[in-house]
């Protein structure tokens, strides 16, 4: 067994860890409030513009541009939002794990890191194109857009012959789902949700091809680079919601276990306290009798 002074400096370490937590708890949890609120806000508009350029493009015939077919160079390119700091348990794992492990695995990537974390793991393996670290931290619209013109810009150029985004998406507190999520070339009606597959059909068998005003090519050299650079905004607002529930969820997680241990700390601690002192009054009564 280990000695009471052992004992009581390891819990006094575990309590001094056990406030730390605690305290990070408390901050993510204020964070959550805000990132949520701007996650629930910016969701709607998110989705309806993913949703409303895959229906224009599939009412739209077959078009000729060059943000709807892939380039026959370059690697694949894969914007990556990760966080830049750590105490997330599998936040940051999970999003470089769809990566290292998934569809794109054997792919030659070309990576944009928005986290230092993503950045770390993945350089090992890919190049890292550019580094956008700075950007999770109070993500803006004005940055996206910086950010979709430089990543378009090596596409139409041919470093790049495709583009990803690999992100964490926030359903609720406690529910985050690692997304990969193809972003050009634009595929009409890749992925569709099982409810709507059939509606998605008959819209295409039903509806009458889109007229375009200015030209289908003016109007797309508009009307792509807006839905990319919301896209990537729009993911960068969920990643920071669902990094903050997930740190609240391990602080929280990590509060709970060093409750727990400092409890069987004390246990042990009163256990050896009462064999030293059980010892001392045998010593003692063994004196008085070798005296006697």
């Amino acid at each position: 067994m280990a000695s009471m002074r052992d004992i009581k400096r390891r819990k006094g370490s575990i309590q001094s860890t056990q406030q730390i937590t605690k305290a990070m708890k408390l901050v993510s949890t204020v964070k959550l409030q805000r990132a949520k609120s701007n996650a629930e806000r910016s969701k709607t508009y998110f989705h309806a513009m993913y949703d409303t350029v895959h229906s224009i493009l599939r009412k739209s015939g077959n078009l000729e541009h060059r943000y709807l077919k892939t380039g026959e160079t370059g690697k694949t390119g894969v914007i990556v939002i990760t966080s830049n700091r750590g105490l997330a348990g599998g936040y940051n794992s999970n999003v470089v794990k769809l990566i290292t492990q998934g569809a794109l695995a054997n792919e030659d990537l070309a990576i944009y890191a928005i986290g230092k974390k993503g950045r770390d793991a993945l350089g090992r393996k890919y190049e890292i194109a550019q580094d956008y670290s700075d950007y999770i931290e109070e993500p803006v619209y004005a940055e996206a857009m910086r950010m979709s013109s430089q990543v378009l810009k090596d596409f139409e150029e041919g470093r790049i012959k495709e583009i990803y985004i690999a992100y964490t998406g926030f359903k609720n507190t406690v529910s985050h789902i690692p997304t990969l999520l193809k972003l050009l070339p634009i595929i009409p009606g890749q992925e569709p949700d099982a409810e709507k597959e059939g509606e998605l059909q008959d819209e295409i068998e039903n509806n009458t091809l889109m007229n375009f005003e200015p030209e289908e090519d003016d109007a797309l050299d508009l009307l792509i680079p807006k839905y990319i650079t919301s896209l990537i905004y729009g993911c960068m607002i969920e990643a920071v919601a669902a990094e903050n529930g997930a740190r609240m969820q391990a602080m929280d997680s990590a509060t709970s276990n060093a409750e727990e241990m400092i409890d069987k700390l004390t246990l042990m601690y009163n256990r050896a306290r009462q064999s030293s002192i059980t010892q001392e009054l045998t010593e003692i009564i063994a004196g008085a009798n070798a005296i006697s």
